[in-house]
């Protein structure tokens, strides 16, 4: 191929590649600055802005005895869809949403897990109700609590999709009475919640730092669609 052909050929690609990002990202908007925690409300000591991340770590000389969330103070929206970037190194963390807060900078609602281990990540959890979907499965819930669940992958198939103490991509999803998880684009956990007294509607945004050993755990990249 003649060498200014390959040249245009690599710029009309550069320009496909770039059109498509915008046309992808569309209608989102940045929840972190990258610089510091603008926007964001947490409890003093535990949270801070390291290489353009949201960081919190717990040590054996700083154990973390109860969970805390950092909380997004740019709104409590119902339908959105949110995207970010994590890495964690040991322990448990989580995206908190549709939540409500409780004091001491802790919440209840709707948390999608991630962890250094290979059961939770991927998971769509809540405090005082445990696992609403687990990973590989998608769940409907009645009004009445009663749970019909299919299984659409082994949840070991897809912990090999997630990157270990390296970034992986977040998506979230929630919509009306629906709402997807999904890591690194596969889809992880999916429900449609109707239970009349436990499904989340709308509510706070937080990240978590979670009891037990030693850990570490950054977020970036984070936005926000919001559709309600």
């Amino acid at each position: 191929m003649p060498k200014h052909i390959f040249l245009v050929a690599v710029l009309l690609a550069a320009i496909t590649t770039t059109a498509r990002a915008a046309e992808t990202e569309e209608g989102f908007q940045s929840m972190f600055n990258g610089k510091d925690l603008a926007g964001w409300e947490g409890k003093q000591g535990w949270w801070r802005v390291e290489d353009g991340a949201i960081t919190s770590e717990s040590t054996k000389e700083k154990p973390c005895r109860k969970c805390n969330y950092l909380l997004w103070r740019g709104g409590q929206p119902g339908d959105f869809e949110m995207r970010l970037s994590y890495k964690i190194i040991g322990g448990n963390s989580g995206i908190q949403f549709r939540s409500r807060e409780v004091g001491d900078f802790d919440t209840n609602g709707y948390q999608a897990d991630l962890e250094a281990g290979n059961k939770w990540s991927g998971a769509l959890f809540q405090h005082g109700r445990g696992g609403v979907a687990l990973r590989g499965n998608k769940v409907a819930i009645d009004a009445d609590g009663r749970r019909h669940e299919e299984k659409f992958a082994e949840s070991a198939e897809l912990q090999k999709k997630i990157k270990k103490e390296d970034w992986n991509d977040y998506r979230i999803v929630a919509k009306g009475n629906h709402v997807l998880l999904e890591i690194n684009g596969v889809r992880m956990a999916e429900v449609t919640d109707n239970d009349a007294k436990k499904a989340c509607k709308k509510g706070v945004i937080g990240l978590q730092v979670h009891p037990g050993p030693p850990m570490k755990v950054q977020f970036k990249n984070l936005r926000i669609k919001i559709m309600d």
